[in-house]
């Protein structure tokens, strides 16, 4: 093929013939090295404008595949502008399976955005946020959940929510799905033979088959949405509200969990005013950890307003600490507070036990909730507490870390969906409706699954995928 900028060459592109983009793919500002990325028909052409090797001789139109090229980029007038190493993936070995480049140089901005300059005027555009991930995805190198999972690899706040992103990237997840889609097909396939002919009976015994392998499907495809209300912590973290009356502890619980001085402590009641966040690891979930205001009456105009945010994030939180001074009786803010959560996941973190206890277990049963003993200020029963809080919310992690996870809020809705229409499939089979109507079913349920891999997709879905992307990604 050739290049379009040149005029002469090989250059690779599986659908972007006429079209080079550029990037810098690394964080905005100083770095010991910075990263500027071309990808497209004319990306070799483009490099070898405004770089020469060191010493001479080596050319980037002859450089292999994975070479690594020492030189200098250089403006049009050939004056030197930053010392570099040039990175050559010639496509469809490289991520987008087109032509790539990348230009190793230094890391301040200034020295980036020089590259980056250059590439543009030999005739590449400024990339779209996440182009490069999508077109590896649209030129088939990855389906669409493993493009999300580099998404979720980049922003993964642990160990283990990297480690999922890892799995997805894999294609865990689609290779399951194939298998899943597979099946669907064949008896969509025997579905429409038997209307294409239709002298052709299907049995009361065949009729049972097909309703026990779909019933099995939709079993499969809820284990693994289940999955999503746990594996998705890994991937957005836990949300975890401190609430309770004015001078029970909830800024020193805060310090004690973050191990540092994050929220200002006095024994003036109402000294929190607005939402406080900050996040810990607990064996490798990102845990977000919400001081709020204390919660009591009040006409103060700023308490007031502190305390609706209190409320709005105990709602909004997956679980919620209430905390208690056992230091003095429970107080009717507590027991209102209290009733408030009744329905919320969450524990009652009994606080200052390093003083004498004046609130017994009796009191706080009513409300069915796990109590704690623990001295915010000491840090005693806070590694409790974080046990607590992991074990509260994922129950069954150890069994579902082991097989295929859902942390994508998009994918648990298409396979419900999916689910969904298989269930609707067996009614008609089971009710002798047409097989017309049983065949529309299962291609619903098929295009629901194909939009989690990419099969079916459309510009809503794609842009609302990628435009999340950094745009050198």
């Amino acid at each position: 093929m050739e290049c379009p900028v040149s005029g002469h060459g090989r250059c690779f592109s599986v659908n972007f013939p006429d079209d080079t983009i550029a990037a810098i793919s690394t964080p905005v500002g100083q770095g010991g090295i910075g990263i500027v990325r071309l990808s497209g028909p004319c990306a070799i052409a483009i490099a070898s404008k405004i770089f020469t090797s060191f010493p001479r001789g080596k050319t980037v139109e002859a450089a292999k595949t994975f070479s690594l090229i020492y030189g200098h980029v250089v403006d049009a007038a050939g004056g030197i502008l930053d010392e570099a190493i040039l990175s050559v993936m010639r496509g469809p070995r490289s991520y987008t399976r087109e032509d790539v480049v990348e230009v190793n140089c230094h890391g301040g901005m200034v020295a980036m955005r020089k590259v980056l300059d250059l590439m543009l005027a030999g005739g590449a555009r400024p990339a779209e946020p996440g182009e490069f991930t999508k077109r590896a995805f649209l030129n088939g190198r990855i389906s669409l959940a493993q493009a999300e999972a580099v998404l979720d690899l980049i922003s993964a706040r642990t160990e283990e929510g990297m480690r999922i992103a890892v799995e997805q990237l894999k294609g865990g997840l689609s290779e399951r799905l194939a298998q899943i889609k597979e099946s669907l097909l064949e008896e969509c396939a025997f579905a429409e033979a038997h209307i294409d002919f239709p002298e052709e009976e299907i049995g009361s015994r065949t009729k049972s088959e097909i309703s026990g392998r779909l019933e099995k499907t939709i079993e499969e495809l809820g284990r693994i949405c289940r999955t999503f209300d746990e594996a998705r912590f890994f991937r957005d973290g836990l949300s975890v509200a401190i609430v309770g009356r004015p001078n029970v502890g909830k800024s020193s619980l805060l310090n004690g969990l973050l191990r540092k001085d994050r929220a200002i402590v006095t024994e003036l009641p109402g000294t929190t005013r607005d939402i406080i966040e900050e996040q810990i690891s607990i064996k490798g979930l990102p845990v977000i950890i919400v001081d709020t205001a204390g919660i009591r009456h009040s006409e103060e105009v700023v308490e007031k307003e502190g305390i609706r945010r209190s409320l709005d994030a105990m709602e909004k939180s997956d679980f919620v600490i209430a905390v208690v001074d056992g230091s003095m009786p429970l107080q009717p803010a507590d027991t209102g507070l209290l009733e408030k959560i009744r329905e919320k996941n969450a524990l009652i973190a009994v606080n200052k036990s390093d003083l004498p206890v004046r609130i017994s277990s009796g009191e706080l049963s009513p409300y069915a909730k796990p109590c704690l003993s623990i001295s915010a200020a000491t840090g005693q029963g806070l590694e409790e507490m974080k046990e607590a809080l992991y074990e509260a919310n994922l129950r069954d992690w150890r069994e579902e870390r082991e097989g295929v996870v859902v942390t994508n809020l998009r994918h648990k809705t298409a396979l419900e969906q999916a689910a969904s229409g298989l269930r609707r499939a067996a009614g008609v089979i089971s009710r002798d409706e047409p097989l017309e109507i049983f065949s529309l079913e299962l291609r619903e349920a098929l295009d629901r699954i194909g939009e989690i891999t990419g099969a079916v997709t459309t510009e809503e879905i794609l842009g609302k995928i990628f435009n999340s992307f950094c745009i050198g990604k």
